[in-house]
């Protein structure tokens, strides 16, 4: 059963994009803002205002409607949708991190999202005998009902996603989610999101996964 939660309004959600994908607007911002304006709309209105007050030398970009009306229809376009926090779908263990991000692109299954979940990352050159283990243990994890998350990259991830994917896994993306990194992952990738798993990016549609958008990448 997924648990209760807000449920936003189209116009709230095209808000809420339109906030996070300002300028100088993250994770933590963005709370600021809602928290001293009482609604997205509100923030959007005084943002530049704000911004002037805070020694912005020239001013900031505000994301409009028709950005953020295009992002929502390739999302749309590709399966996906966005998910606010407080929702049902947002992943529980995500929602109690520090700088949790506002709003996340999602694809595949909600429920998955919302189940007990257990993280396996490693190397991507990574041994036979190491890939084997992750998988080994995915399974067992998998099968106790736990949804195992990981980033799609190859080696370990590809694994434990591969031997979690008949019970639902998720698979964190560093890019959009039309930007499947790497995209040997592709058809994986595809099938997480067709047979009850999920894929999740924080990242706008389009966007291409750059080096520092790995944080604690390894091999």
């Amino acid at each position: 059963m997924r648990p209760a939660g807000i449920s936003l309004s189209t116009s709230q959600r095209i808000a809420w994009l339109r906030l996070i994908r300002s300028d100088n607007v993250g994770p933590a911002t963005f709370r600021e803002l809602i928290n001293h304006c009482g609604s997205a709309e509100n923030a959007l209105q005084m943002l530049p205002e704000l911004a002037k007050r805070g020694g912005a030398m020239k001013r900031i970009r505000v994301a409009g409607i028709v950005e953020a009306e295009r992002e929502m229809e390739i999302a749309a376009d590709n399966g996906g949708r966005f998910v606010a926090i407080g929702e049902p779908d947002y992943p529980p263990a995500l929602r109690a991190v520090d700088g949790a991000p506002p709003l996340l692109a999602m694809c595949g299954s909600g429920e998955t999202a919302t189940r007990p979940t257990l993280g396996i990352v490693g190397a991507r050159n990574a041994s036979v005998a190491g890939a084997k283990f992750a998988a080994m243990v995915a399974t067992a994890a998998a099968g106790a009902g736990y949804t195992v998350a990981s980033g799609l990259a190859r080696g370990i991830d590809a694994a434990a996603h591969h031997a979690s994917l008949k019970h639902g896994t998720l698979a964190a993306l560093a890019g959009g989610l039309d930007r499947v990194y790497p995209a040997e992952n592709a058809e994986l990738y595809r099938r997480i999101c067709a047979e009850g798993g999920v894929a999740i990016s924080e990242m706008p549609y389009g966007w291409e996964p750059r080096a520092r958008d790995f944080p604690g990448a390894t091999g």
